[in-house]
């Protein structure tokens, strides 16, 4: 019911808009359709449970163990280099330079099918997602830009959400399909990779006909201020001091995200050294069931964001991951199976507000000529945070179980502990925001 009543607004939204919106609007969502099909294929939890078990014996265990972390982390701290994206798209064609990033992507994922099982093999694996995760994040980046320049703020939550219900059902099926297909045959990825990134052609064939409003005027606006974007990486931080309020956003939600991120990756560990599943039954948990979750909790989050500000609604919205978290914490602690599903279930309720949130919630400090710019901070913030959370989660848990303790439930409470913290920061920062 609310997935339709998204759609019918979504449809109303944009007749009230042009012809020529419309049609932006269809070519892409008909592009997100595709482009899913080859994202699933490298998403953190499907790419790290087949290294784990595809590996497992080939290499050392510690460095499988750290391997399945790094894989499971690459979409978080490859965003780092969102500032090295913002930099180099600065006063270009922004639809050409996002449809080259996926062309590049395509022939990195395509080239998982070759890999060898040995240890040379897993570098090369962790070489090829990572490489297409940074190239990723400059279509991440630049794509919330040309989304403010083609949709009203009034309109723009509602586009995401539908935008995201496409790619969530199409990311569920595909993780789904391919931990059915290794469950079968476990070098089902020497062709599954293949057919993944041919979607992706199609997808990018698709985006590259999108035009961006006003583009001609955006782009001057952005080479009349190229002060706004550097390669040099510490200049990018140099908003956080020119925009108070958006650095008290930040730093919130740096916190709220390191109790989030840090938890993939021993989630992944904890099923294989701790449960009885099989490959299928770990990535459902772990990638499908959550991604399920996002089409139909998208909806709900998308009207509430609709009617307020981006810290109210994380004030919010991050109490989700907190129950998430305490959920996987017992559950594992009792060896209670179902509580596992249970907390995939609120984790993907979870990501399905905090994907409108991360990519709509700059919006609300930054004006259009400087969207790139934000967006480039924050994700780049994100990268970092990504980039030490996922060790802080392993490291932890290895060291626990080298003490003898029971890892599983202490990490996941940790866990838990960060993203209440973050989720207390935004209820100040919203009563202070309201206050002034």
């Amino acid at each position: 019911m609310y997935n339709t009543t998204l759609w019918k607004l979504g449809n109303q939204i944009m007749k009230r808009n042009s012809t020529r919106a419309t049609s932006q609007f269809k070519r892409e969502l008909l592009a997100w359709a595709f482009l899913p099909m080859m994202l699933g294929a490298i998403e953190g939890g499907v790419v790290g449970i087949l290294t784990k078990r595809l590996f497992e014996g080939t290499v050392d265990d510690t460095v499988l163990d750290w391997s399945v972390g790094a894989l499971a982390a690459a979409q978080g701290f490859a965003n780092i280099s969102s500032f090295m994206w913002a930099a180099l798209s600065h006063g270009k064609h922004k639809i050409q330079f996002i449809t080259a990033l996926k062309i590049v992507a395509v022939l990195m994922i395509g080239s998982v099918a070759f890999i060898p099982i040995s240890p040379v093999g897993l570098g090369l694996l962790l070489c090829c997602v990572v490489g297409t995760r940074i190239c990723w994040t400059g279509v991440v980046t630049l794509r919330t830009t040309v989304w403010q320049a083609n949709y009203p703020r009034s309109s723009r939550t509602v586009i995401a959400g539908k935008i995201y219900i496409i790619q969530a059902l199409v990311l569920a099926v595909v993780s789904f399909s391919v931990g059915e297909a290794m469950k079968i045959d476990e070098n089902a990825f020497r062709w599954v990779y293949p057919i993944a990134a041919s979607f992706g052609i199609i997808g990018a064939w698709i985006y590259s006909k999108i035009r961006v409003v006003n583009h001609k005027e955006l782009l001057r606006e952005e080479i009349s201020a190229p002060e706004y974007v550097s390669l040099i990486p510490w200049r990018a931080f140099k908003l956080l001091i020119e925009d108070k309020a958006f650095a008290k956003y930040m730093s919130c939600q740096f916190i709220l995200g390191v109790g989030n991120l840090m938890l993939t990756a021993p989630l992944i560990l904890v099923l294989s050294d701790s449960f009885t599943l099989d490959v299928l039954e770990e990535i459902l948990i772990v990638s499908t069931v959550p991604i399920l979750m996002i089409p139909w909790s998208t909806p709900l989050w998308a009207k509430l964001l609709d009617n307020m500000h981006v810290l109210t609604f994380r004030a919010i919205h991050s109490w989700f991951f907190v129950a998430s978290s305490l959920c996987f914490a017992v559950s594992i602690a009792f060896g209670f199976v179902p509580g596992l599903w249970i907390g995939a279930v609120i984790r993907g309720i979870a990501f399905g507000g905090g994907v409108l949130a991360w990519n709509l919630g700059h919006q609300d400090y930054a004006p259009v000529e400087q969207s790139g710019r934000y967006m480039g901070l924050h994700v780049t913030l994100t990268g970092i945070r990504g980039l030490f959370a996922p060790a802080l989660g392993v490291a932890l848990y290895t060291a626990l179980l080298s003490q003898n303790f029971y890892a599983g439930p202490i990490v996941f409470s940790v866990g838990a502990g960060l993203s209440a913290l973050g989720g207390i920061g935004f209820i100040l920062l919203s009563k202070e925001r309201k206050n002034v």
